[in-house]
């Protein structure tokens, strides 16, 4: 699956919320987190492990290319 096809995939998967303060935001997402199953939770959290493991390699790669340029 392409990236292309995984965007697609992940804005259909998306729930938003506009909260007009933070006791709102955070009452919506405790309810949100409450909602969602084990596994649901545990995707998430693997997601985002993911999503820091690749920001962390790419500020690697760039500071590393940085020094080699100076």
């Amino acid at each position: 699956m392409g990236i292309r096809e995984r965007s697609a995939k992940r804005r259909r998967r998306i729930v938003a919320h506009r909260a007009p303060n933070f006791e709102d935001a955070e009452k919506w997402d405790l309810d949100f987190w409450q909602c969602q199953t084990p596994e649901q939770r545990l995707s998430a959290l693997v997601a985002i492990r993911k999503d820091v493991k690749k920001v962390e390699q790419s500020r690697l790669k760039n500071s590393t290319a940085n020094k080699e340029e100076s």
